[in-house]
């Protein structure tokens, strides 16, 4: 069975993300105890979905500066040079280099630039559905924020780990 005959419905085509029936957030672990979470309000996509769904590609951009942790203050210290220095590096992006099937997940192989940093990551991603314009697709990763240069190292408020997770409803460009 291909991984076509396995996604209902699938199309082919261009797909812009809608971000506002799109998340992008992200949880790490502060003071060793709890996690601390937030979003970012403003990130766009491209989806390509190809014929053959594992020759299919994503890019993305995340407006750094649109970070909300629902606390200003903290906002605006993560915003600064000590975390993702917003102003020399407004912008967050992925590329896909390649896409993987693991059951029914996806591997989504990556480029993630932050910070001016460049890493590879692997988001798993489970297609939620197609409908006649309509994509969704859930993924998650988890990145050290050290290899990107985010805040100290080794520090005791915040942990190295971070968790993305990506809920994308994406329509059909015309």
């Amino acid at each position: 069975m291909t991984a076509t005959a396995q996604i209902p419905g699938y199309t082919v085509g261009t797909w812009d993300i809608d971000p506002v029936h799109s998340d992008v957030t992200f949880s790490v672990r502060h003071m060793g105890v709890g996690k601390s979470r937030g979003r970012f309000g403003s990130f766009s996509a491209e989806i390509v979905t190809a014929e053959d769904p594992l020759q299919s590609s994503v890019s993305a951009t995340i407006d750094i500066s649109s970070i909300d942790t629902r606390n200003a203050d903290r906002d605006a210290h993560v915003r600064s040079a000590d975390f993702f220095d917003a102003e020399s590096h407004p912008t967050a992006t992925f590329r896909s280099t390649g896409i993987r099937q693991d059951g029914e997940d996806y591997l989504i192989d990556g480029e993630f630039t932050l910070k001016g940093v460049t890493k590879p990551v692997t988001l798993t991603a489970e297609v939620n559905g197609f409908s006649e314009n309509l994509l969704g697709i859930s993924a998650t990763t988890t990145i050290n924020r050290t290899d990107f240069g985010i805040g100290q190292a080794g520090g005791a408020v915040i942990g190295e780990k971070v968790s993305i997770t990506l809920d994308i409803e994406a329509q059909l460009r015309s």
